[in-house]
């Protein structure tokens, strides 16, 4: 199995990671009892809900070109150091985005968010050219 094929399959795990986090957060901030309701009436989520939904949202913002672009590697037999860098990269660069979303250091978080960009880059030119 490729090296792209192995981090898109644990690329499930980190979504349920980034979704577990989320829904934690959610249900913490909220109760269990408002979050099995409808939410009609919701009030101003804390900070610490905000951000554990904007980072979900940011890794589902790049969660689906990783998916296409690792699915395009495979298929097109295309697999190289290129195409291996750029997931492992992009991997565990979305792996420290969670927890960096949580902690106020400034830059940090965008350095991340570039450097897992970076990695998609190299996995787009690897399979492309």
């Amino acid at each position: 199995m490729s090296v792209e094929l192995t981090l898109l399959i644990w690329s499930a795990v980190l979504a349920c990671t980034y979704l577990g986090v989320q829904s934690t957060l959610y249900r913490i901030d909220y109760g269990v009892e408002h979050a099995n309701s409808q939410r009609d009436h919701e009030r101003a989520p804390n900070k610490w809900t905000v951000r554990g939904e904007r980072a979900l949202s940011n890794f589902l913002e790049t969660y689906g070109l990783f998916i296409a672009l690792a699915v395009a590697t495979e298929l097109s037999g295309r697999s190289d150091g290129l195409t291996q860098w750029g997931s492992q990269i992009w991997f565990w660069a979305r792996w420290a985005y969670l927890p960096a979303y949580f902690v106020d250091v400034p830059q940090l978080r965008s350095l991340i968010w570039t450097v897992s960009l970076a990695g998609l880059v190299l996995l787009f030119v690897g399979v492309a050219f």
